[in-house]
């Protein structure tokens, strides 16, 4: 299930943001680069290590699937603080197709991104509400 947003009063500190970008291998830098900045200028540095790490895999789990699919819609990033102190982030391709949880092979280079966001995150999950075709991966980290 997909998280819902409410419209609520935030500071300044604590907007909810958004990037599109086409799905390419180079946006993933610039994907986690405005989760960082988010991160700390919400005062919330302290979270910055982790998230990193998961948009990161999430986003790049998102431009494979485009990629292998032969998907050329934009990959959306979403960003929103639902409290003060939880930072939540979904990220939305439109490959077909839903992404699986496993372990790979010790020798394998790839395979263990969700793994990873399923130990680190707070909450996550897989969802197919959105824009569009596809589905859309999330995850929240907290105090």
């Amino acid at each position: 299930m997909c998280p819902t947003t409410e419209a609520v009063h935030r500071p300044y500190a604590l907007c909810d943001f958004s990037l599109v970008f086409p799905p390419d291998p180079g946006w993933v830098r610039t994907a986690r680069d405005a989760v960082g900045t988010a991160v700390r200028t919400a005062g919330r540095g302290h979270l910055a290590d982790t998230a990193l790490l998961l948009t990161s895999e999430v986003v790049t789990n998102a431009v494979k699937a485009c990629r292998d699919s032969g998907c050329s819609e934009p990959v959306t990033l979403y960003g929103e603080w639902p409290s003060p102190a939880t930072l939540r982030v979904l990220v939305h391709d439109g490959a077909p197709g839903l992404p699986v949880r496993q372990w790979g092979e010790q020798e394998a280079v790839g395979g263990r991104g969700l793994y990873l966001v399923g130990v680190c995150a707070d909450e996550w999950g897989v969802c197919r509400h959105g824009p569009g075709h596809g589905k859309s991966v999330w995850f929240e980290l907290g105090d």
